[in-house]
């Protein structure tokens, strides 16, 4: 039985009604043509060091392998995503930024990764400026027409978003089908989520489902066996040292230790995101 004094930290959590995605029906994989065609999928947490650019990174992965052409799109200026796959950055910046002033096209910036049906748009230092850009601009649905452009040559779009509240972020808000919220099992986990619903309530035209993802779950430890106790719906990912090592090998951990907990998680995770997204009552 936890103690009072960590309940109190943790109701937000625990007591979160299921979202849209949490209700669909059972799970699927997805196949070549899964109706998942063309979605844009963002991972975006309000709060860094969550693993974000982690999940993107073999989720995207996991899409391709399935069948579907997938995209990985870094809108992160760190460029965590891109790194995970293997891709060096760019000896020089600024491409990244120019694609948003509508000075390149994004077919000239996407580059192919190792793995089949699977391509990077990368991130790079410029777009550090980018919500200022985005705001001198003035085209509040730059990246959702960006996207549905791209969604012409891609079936699945995973945007790697950085940890923010400002114009970027709306902007995903509206370009996204759905919205995967890496938490870790804390208390500021309940505030970032809240910051995630107000900005999809804010911005997000359609509001886009929200899937919270417990991220770095290691049940070891009290807190988070608590945590996953009050919210058994919720995916999660395990803490696990062969994630690090996708870091230090710069691969998908299913392209290394497929049989791993890790992977085999981050493989359900992307069933459930394309069989509720197939599910047309899923996105209501």
């Amino acid at each position: 039985m936890a103690g009072q004094n960590k309940t109190k930290t943790l109701p937000r959590i625990a007591r979160k009604p299921r979202g849209p995605l949490d209700r669909a029906g059972p799970l699927r994989a997805p196949g070549p043509e899964s109706d998942a065609q063309g979605s844009v999928i963002a991972v975006y947490s309000v709060k860094g060091g969550v693993g974000k650019s982690t999940l993107a990174a073999n989720l995207a992965w996991c899409a391709a392998q399935a069948g579907p052409r997938t995209l990985l799109w870094d809108l992160d200026a760190a460029g965590g995503a891109g790194f995970l796959l293997g891709a060096e950055p760019e000896a020089h910046g600024g491409a990244a930024s120019d694609l948003f002033a509508r000075l390149r096209s994004p077919k000239r910036l996407i580059r192919k990764t190792a793995f089949e049906r699977l391509d990077l748009l990368p991130a790079d230092e410029s777009i550090r400026a980018l919500d200022a850009q985005l705001l001198r601009l003035g085209k509040r649905r730059r990246v959702a027409k960006l996207a549905a452009e791209l969604a012409e040559q891609y079936d699945v779009i995973i945007l790697d978003c950085p940890p923010v509240l400002n114009e970027l972020s709306a902007q995903v808000m509206r370009a996204a089908d759905a919205v995967i919220v890496p938490l870790p099992p804390s208390p500021l986990s309940a505030r970032a989520l809240d910051l995630v619903k107000q900005e999809i309530a804010t911005h997000g035209v359609q509001r886009p489902p929200m899937l919270p993802v417990l991220s770095m779950l290691d049940l070891r430890r009290a807190l988070h066996r608590e945590v996953r106790e009050g919210n058994p719906g919720w995916p999660a990912v395990p803490y696990a040292s062969v994630v690090e090592q996708g870091a230090v090998r710069r691969l998908p951990v299913g392209a290394f230790a497929p049989s791993s907990p890790a992977a085999q998680a981050f493989e359900r995770l992307w069933q459930a995101i394309a069989a509720r997204l197939e599910s047309p009552a899923a996105n209501r």
